[in-house]
């Protein structure tokens, strides 16, 4: 469905613009033009336009870091950011604060990212994305948590790996080989099986038995956190993903510029190691991680649907 669909919408800016009329398979489409890219987080103009030169197929605005609840962006910063650029603009939104995605779809987002990095809205509901004609973009960690998103309308997950920022890429990997695990899995199952592993996941069936016919997710599937080097980026994509979310701190290194547009070309040539050679020369290593080994479980409530 989501591949099919997504051929129709690749060069319809009509779509995009009426969003209010996006039925899920457009949103999907429109999330399916992002796909082999890299998408940057930025909090500022200044960084957006660093991103949108080093050839960032979309900015992902935050807050700048402060103490207290996190929240989402200040609505003036993402109009002046999105006058400033002319790459597609994300934003991201609380988990269940369907309020903040009204506030985000009518200052003109392309994308809604109902983020789990932020303070949580409701601990025991996501937002219902089919209320919106937005594309949104969800986190996960296993196939079940992705395939619930999927549900409630999703158009494109995240694996989530780190949320501190610290360069470490462990988590994201764990997340990643943790879905693509469960689809192979999935995938070899005869028909018959197919029931009881949705339940085991605690996943919708119609949609387990679509991830199965297509042997992937049904929308586009990126990777987030502790990617901050070309290596990491490849890894990512080389492990099956779309395409990869930098978070900020790789504009806060010497040469942010040079650092994003390494790990964009990175994720174009991800198979080549001639070139991702020379992209990952001459780039500063400030970024030492941190081990970390604790399990993460889904926080805001398993079988969370609509």
């Amino acid at each position: 469905m989501a591949e099919d669909n997504a051929v129709t919408v690749y060069g319809s800016n009509a779509a995009i613009t009426n969003a209010k009329k996006n039925p899920f398979p457009i949103k999907v489409g429109i999330a399916q033009m992002l796909r082999g890219g890299t998408i940057v987080e930025v909090t500022t103009i200044e960084q957006a336009k660093i991103a949108e030169s080093a050839g960032a197929c979309c900015v992902i605005v935050s807050d700048p870091p402060r103490e207290g609840i996190s929240r989402m962006p200040d609505p003036g910063l993402i109009k002046e950011i999105k006058q400033s650029i002319s790459i597609p603009l994300m934003a991201k939104a609380r988990v269940g604060h369907f309020v903040e995605a009204q506030i985000l779809e009518s200052v003109g987002v392309d994308y809604i990212d109902e983020s789990e990095v932020l303070a949580i809205a409701d601990e025991d509901h996501f937002i219902n994305k089919h209320n919106f004609g937005t594309p949104f973009i969800c986190g996960c960690r296993d196939l079940g948590e992705a395939l619930r998103r999927v549900r409630e309308g999703a158009a494109m997950i995240r694996s989530q790996g780190d949320l501190m920022g610290s360069g470490n890429v462990v988590e994201t990997v764990r997340s990643v080989r943790k879905v693509m695990g469960e689809i192979r899995r999935l995938n070899n199952m005869d028909d018959d099986e197919v029931f009881a592993f949705s339940k085991q996941i605690i996943a919708p069936y119609d949609i387990v038995v679509q991830t199965k016919q297509m042997g992937r997710l049904p929308v586009v599937h990126f990777a987030a956190g502790g990617i901050v080097t070309p290596a990491d980026a490849a890894l990512m994509m080389q492990l099956g993903c779309d395409g990869v979310f930098l978070g900020p701190e790789v504009l806060s290194s010497a040469d942010p510029y040079k650092r994003v547009r390494a790990i964009v070309q990175a994720v174009r040539s991800y198979n080549d190691p001639v070139e991702l050679a020379q992209a990952s020369s001459g780039l500063e290593d400030a970024m030492a991680g941190l081990n970390l080994s604790e399990n993460r479980v889904e926080p805001f409530g398993a079988a969370s649907t609509y």
